[in-house]
């Protein structure tokens, strides 16, 4: 009796696409190469190039994925068009952290290819709950467009504190990174730094999550005072 062999997994452009999202997570996007992809895949180049043209392409391709599934995550009972918004902006920063790549990827689609599938996804899933805010159409655009400056703008900067503490000297912890970054603000010149000293202590156990929803609510306030003042006049 012959022994059944395991079928592989056929190429495909959604197999590639996978398998170029786990080589960004190892070694980021100055190491994808197809070489690497078709190591991995076990394929030649040619089977590649005939679901993905090329390397802008496929990283296109690879930062769809994500946002894809970072913003189809269902929003919590409550106040639905500002929890939706929370749940969107919360799934693009874990996206961030899961996905080392994806802050550079995100502004490197919107500049250079706003007309591709990232940036109309994202601004769908957010612009449809500023709509739902009761924000008069003339500022959809404008409010929209700020609450997804600061996603991305803060999810850049997530990615670039853990490419930091990654390089943190052995054995120095974050904490401990916070605790000099803190005393360092406390000794400023009281005279041309009041504010900063004065906030010195609040960098210190900081929760980064806490703090960026705590960002998202505060747009989300402004946002809605609007609508409510635009509504008045």
């Amino acid at each position: 009796m012959t022994k059944r062999t395991a079928r592989a997994e056929p190429l495909s452009r959604e197999r590639i696409v996978r398998t170029a999202i786990e080589l960004l997570d190892a070694a980021g996007a100055r190491k994808l190469t197809f070489r690497a992809l078709t190591e991995r895949l076990s394929t030649g180049p040619g089977a590649i190039y005939w679901h993905v043209a090329n390397k802008d392409e496929l990283l296109g391709a690879a930062t769809d994925a994500v946002v894809a599934d970072a913003v189809s995550v269902e929003p919590v009972a409550g106040d639905a068009p500002r929890e939706a918004v929370r749940s969107v902006a919360l799934g693009l920063y874990e996206a961030t952290e899961a996905h080392p790549w994806l802050a550079t990827q995100l502004a490197t689609q919107f500049a250079r290819e706003p007309w591709g599938s990232v940036a109309p996804r994202i601004f769908e899933a957010l612009g449809r709950q500023v709509r739902a805010l009761g924000v008069p159409e003339s500022g959809w655009f404008t409010a929209t467009s700020a609450l997804m400056h600061y996603i991305f703008g803060v999810a850049g900067q997530n990615a670039a504190n853990s490419d930091m503490a990654g390089g943190l000297p052995e054995g120095e912890t974050r904490a401990e990174f916070l605790e000099a970054a803190s005393r360092a603000w406390e000794a400023l010149d009281p005279a041309a730094y009041p504010f900063t000293r004065a906030v010195a202590d609040q960098i210190r156990d900081h929760d980064d999550r806490e703090q960026f929803l705590a960002g998202v609510d505060l747009v989300l306030a402004g946002i809605v005072a609007s609508a409510s003042g635009a509504a008045r006049e």
